[in-house]
């Protein structure tokens, strides 16, 4: 408002100095200024040289910023390259550490499954051939022995030549195919579908060691009467003709029960209650049917030998069924210690049972009673190893050791068979009903297989798997029962497979070896 008035009073004073009468008539009248209108032209005057001097600094001050802004700009987009420069330093570091990682993780993977390697190997000499060398008279000892020893020489070469790719190479239903033959392909490269950390050499010699002991396992059925010559050449057609279809079929990418990767019928079998114990145990009770039984059983006493021998074989048993069991999950993981812990459990608990039901029954247990139990109940729990908590392991455990002592005790004598070492009460028996159990309890806390979330066993409410749990043990009976039964007469026909009634009186270590174990002279 005061300077709208001060603007009057310039107007009227315009005016007045006028010296055109016309031009004061065109105005109009003069106009009346206010009475201080020193003090408004005062204040004009200052704010005047206010704005003059906001004006000045206004016309340096942004001259002087655009200098300072133009050299900014151009340091930052000379600055961009460097920083994209620097950048890329940081993302090669972060590479190489993700590499570091990665050969860390599978550096520690390998390490392990080189031990478990070993360790199974461990299983079969001289764990197998102790356990089961201490079982037979004095006479076979030697002979019982030399055919777990050889079979760990004749197999591996078989894995080598057609073996690994019969039961890991293609993805057929049944079998695999020759693409790994000549182990071709093999080599320091993990193979994604079974290992994606490990080199394939390491999970090829790895699944060797189960190659190994599964035939070794049937000796026991036929101790003290079977040619070696018979027992070898079974071995290796029953290896080509039985183990390997059911490998891959359980195992093998696009097998029939495979879990994993995609089988029609998806059987859960983590470290190989079909494959391995099933299959065995159901052969070992097929050769014994068709070779009969020992001469002067069961009137002539048979008792073991060494216990001592056999107490040694079933504690070194026991340890190797930790790379068994626990390396079948192919990686140092909790998954591995999730099965190492269930298989000690399981054995354990079986050993108790086992004990147990002979305590009630003879008012005693006994040592053999004991070690036969433990190895129930680490056979019964070698497939559900990687699918069940703690708890569940030693129910499987408990039941392992009761049932398969009935069924040594109580049905062989029923029946009247000769197993001679109990491979199939044992084996057969308990790879069944670990199998069928691992149905019931297995849980996708333990291991997702069907993906996260989804139940896996009865325990999660898929009931249905008991079902596939049942159609692959049917098949792998199946498999035992027919294939073992037609190599038998083939190997009859070639080789002959039964020893002569004094070849057996004598003993197969000086019969088939020309040795003895024990030089009791010396």
């Amino acid at each position: 408002m005061k300077i709208y008035k001060t603007a009057i009073c310039k107007r009227g004073a315009y005016n007045r100095a006028s010296k055109s009468p016309g031009k004061e008539r065109l105005l109009g009248p003069p106009l009346r200024c206010h009475s201080h209108v020193g003090e408004r032209i005062e204040i004009m005057k200052h704010m005047v040289w206010k704005c003059c001097l906001l004006f000045a600094i206004v016309h340096v001050a942004v001259p002087l910023h655009a200098q300072q802004a133009s050299p900014a700009a151009a340091a930052s987009s000379q600055s961009s390259p460097s920083s994209t420069q620097a950048a890329n330093p940081v993302n090669d570091k972060l590479a190489q550490l993700d590499q570091r990682v990665t050969a860390a993780q599978s550096s520690a993977d390998n390490a392990w499954m080189l031990v478990s390697a070993a360790l199974v190997l461990m299983m079969t000499g001289p764990g197998l051939a102790l356990f089961y060398g201490g079982l037979v008279r004095r006479k076979n000892t030697l002979a019982i022995m030399m055919q777990s020893f050889m079979l760990m020489a004749v197999i591996t070469v078989l894995w080598a030549l057609v073996g690994y790719s019969l039961c890991f190479g293609g993805s057929g239903p049944v079998i695999g195919g020759f693409e790994h033959a000549l182990l071709r392909g093999v080599g320091a490269e993990p193979n994604a579908d079974y290992a994606g950390t490990i080199p394939q050499m390491t999970f090829m010699v790895y699944q060797l060691m189960f190659a190994i002991i599964t035939p070794a396992l049937i000796t026991g059925a036929t101790a003290e009467r079977m040619k070696f010559s018979g027992t070898v050449l079974f071995l290796v057609l029953w290896f080509l003709v039985v183990y390997a279809p059911l490998a891959h079929m359980v195992w093998g990418k696009g097998g029939l029960l495979n879990a994993a990767l995609g089988g029609r019928f998806p059987t859960l079998d983590f470290a190989g209650g079909t494959v391995v114990h099933i299959s065995s145990g159901v052969s070992a009770l097929v050769c014994a049917l068709y070779l009969g039984k020992r001469t002067g059983f069961p009137k002539q006493p048979m008792p073991p030998h060494s216990l001592v021998l056999s107490f040694i074989g079933a504690c070194l048993l026991w340890v190797g069924w930790f790379g068994f069991n626990a390396g079948s999950a192919l990686a140092s993981s909790p998954l591995a210690t999730s099965a190492f812990v269930a298989t000690h459990f399981a054995a354990a608990a079986a050993a108790l049972s086992w004990s147990a039901a002979e305590w009630i029954k003879n008012g005693r247990a006994s040592a053999l009673g004991a070690i036969s139990g433990a190895v129930a109940g680490l056979v019964a729990i070698t497939p559900a190893a990687g699918f069940v908590a703690p708890m569940p392991a030693l129910v499987i455990g408990l039941v392992a050791g009761a049932f398969c002592y009935w069924m040594v005790t109580r049905v062989k004598a029923i029946f009247g068979y000769d197993d001679a070492l109990d491979a199939f009460g044992v084996h057969g028996v308990g790879g069944t009903i670990g199998a069928l159990l691992t149905g019931v309890f297995a849980s996708q806390v333990v291991n997702p297989i069907f993906g996260p979330g989804k139940a896996v066993g009865g325990g999660d409410g898929h009931w249905g798997q008991v079902g596939n749990q049942l159609v692959g043990i049917l098949i792998a009976w199946g498999f035992a029962l027919v294939g073992t039964l037609v190599l038998l007469k083939i190997v009859d026909l070639i080789t002959g497979l039964r020893v002569t009634e004094d070849e057996e009186i004598e003993g197969l270590d000086i019969t088939q070896h020309g040795e003895e174990a024990y030089n009791l002279e010396s």
